[in-house]
C-alpha cells in the first residue's frame, strides 16, 4: 500500500513521530512515497529529519503561532492576524496538497495534526481514506481530563484539533496511558510512537539537569536560576535562530541546538529534565525514567502536562524553577507499566491503522464516501 504523510512541522514531536512511523510501515511491507511537511518562516526543519526519513520530503506554506514579544508562550491575537494575512497562500498549499496525494497515487493519507490536512478534505474532497494521528487528539476522548484553564481557550483547542482531522475515517490519540476507544468521535487510543533510538536506549542517573525549551524566552529562567546555584551542570536545548551548535555559558551552563542523537544522549544520563511539555520529549523521559519538571507555553502543553502529572512523572510549573525540580526528584519513582505500554506501540497501531483502510473503503466500483461525513 502506498502511504502519504502530511506533517505539521513546528516542534519536533510530529517529526519524530513520521519517523518511527515509517520505519513500522516499511517493515510490514507499507511504502511511503512521499512526506510534505508544513513550514514558516519562524520555523526550520531540524537536521535530525532529513538524516532519518527515508522517503522524498517536500514542505509547503502552513499555518504557524506566534510566541509573545517575550518569546514564551504563544500570543493568540498575534497569530490569528499573522495567518489571516496569509489566507491565499494557505489556499495555494491546500490546492498542492490535494495534487500530491493525487500524483502519488497514494492510498492512504497519514496525517500528523496538520489544519491543512483537514480543510483539504473539506474543500477539495480527495478520495483517498485519511488517517489522523497525535496526541491531540486525546483532548476529543469523552474520558480526558483537563487542566482548571480558560474555557474559551480549551474549547478553541477542541474546535482546532476538530479542523486537523476533517475527513479522517480514524483519529489515532497517542496517550500516556491505555483507555477505552471512543467509536462516536472515531478515536482509537495507542500508545506513544518513540524512536528505536530511545527504546534500545539505557538510561544513567547522572549529576547533570537536562531541558528543552521551546521558545528561547525561556532562558531568562534558567540563566536567573543558574546564577544562584552556579555549581548545578545544566545542558539545555533550543532551536533559537543564529546561535552556535553549543553555546557554553560558562563551565556549569551550556545551550545546544537541538539535535536528536545529541539530546537522547544528554536525556539518557541527566538526573532530571525540565521542558515546556512538548508530548514527544515528555514520553522519552517517562520510558527513560526521568523525574520532570513542566512548564508550558500554550494551553495544548498545559493539557499535557497536567494529564502527565497525574500520571506521576512529574510537576507543573510557570518558569523553570529548578529547585522544584531537584525537590520532586528525591521521592520520584519511574511508571514501569508505561514501558511496557510504549512497547506495545507497533502492534497497535498497525491493528489500528488496518481497520481504519477497511472501514474507509467500499466495495470495487463504488465510490469512496466519508466514513463519517465532515461534521467537526
Amino acid at each position: 500500500m502506498k502511504v502519504l504523510f502530511i506533517i505539521q512541522g513546528e516542534g519536533r514531536g510530529h517529526l519524530t513521530q513520521a519517523i518511527t512511523l515509517e520505519g513500522i510501515l516499511r517493515r510490514n511491507g507499507y511504502d511511503v512515497v512521499e512526506v510534505l511537511v508544513g513550514q514558516s518562516s519562524s520555523r526550520r526543519l531540524p537536521g535530525f529529519f532529513n538524516r532519518n526519513i527515508k522517503a522524498p520530503v517536500k514542505r509547503f506554506l502552513s499555518p504557524n503561532f506566534l510566541p509573545t514579544p517575550a518569546n514564551r508562550r504563544v500570543s493568540l491575537t498575534r497569530s490569528v492576524v499573522y495567518n489571516l494575512l496569509r489566507l491565499p497562500a494557505y489556499f495555494r498549499s491546500m490546492r498542492y496538497i490535494d495534487r500530491r496525494i493525487r500524483e502519488t497515487e497514494a492510498e492512504l493519507v497519514v496525517n500528523f495534526y496538520e489544519l491543512l490536512t483537514g480543510l483539504t478534505y473539506f474543500f477539495f474532497r480527495p478520495s483517498v481514506p485519511q488517517v489522523s494521528i497525535g496526541h491531540q487528539y486525546l483532548f476529543l476522548h469523552p474520558e480526558f481530563h483537563f487542566p482548571q484553564k480558560s474555557g474559551w481557550s480549551l474549547s478553541l483547542l477542541r474546535f482546532f484539533t476538530r479542523l486537523t482531522s476533517i475527513g479522517a475515517c480514524r483519529r489515532l490519540a497517542l496517550s500516556f496511558r491505555p483507555m477505552d476507544d471512543s467509536p462516536a468521535s472515531r478515536i482509537r487510543v495507542v500508545p506513544p510512537l518513540l524512536r528505536s533510538e530511545v527504546l534500545a536506549c539505557e538510561s544513567e542517573r547522572g549529576d547533570y539537569l537536562h531541558g528543552y525549551l521551546l521558545n528561547a524566552g525561556f532562558a531568562d529562567d534558567v540563566l536567573g536560576w543558574h546564577s544562584r546555584h552556579p555549581r548545578v551542570p545544566l545542558h539545555f536545548f533550543w532551536d533559537k535562530p543564529g546561535e552556535e551548535e553549543t553555546c557554553c555559558m560558562d563551565d556549569t551552563l551550556t545551550f545546544h541546538q537541538i539535535d536528536d542523537m545529541k539530546f537522547l544522549r544528554y536525556m539518557s544520563g541527566c538526573r532530571a529534565y525540565a521542558t515546556t511539555a512538548g508530548f514527544e520529549s515528555v514520553c522519552e523521559a517517562m520510558y527513560l525514567g526521568k523525574p520532570l519538571l513542566m512548564v508550558p507555553a500554550h494551553i495544548e502543553q498545559d493539557c499535557n502536562a497536567y494529564d502527565a502529572a497525574r500520571t506521576g512523572a512529574g510537576i507543573v510549573a510557570d518558569s523553570f524553577d529548578l529547585q522544584r525540580l531537584l525537590d520532586f526528584e528525591r521521592n520520584y519513582r519511574p511508571n514501569v507499566e508505561f514501558r511496557y505500554w510504549v512497547r506495545s506501540a507497533e502492534r497497535i497501531i498497525l491493528e489500528a491503522l488496518e481497520e481504519a483502510v477497511h472501514s474507509g473503503r467500499l466495495p470495487l466500483g463504488v465510490p469512496y464516501e466519508y466514513c463519517n461525513g465532515f461534521e467537526i
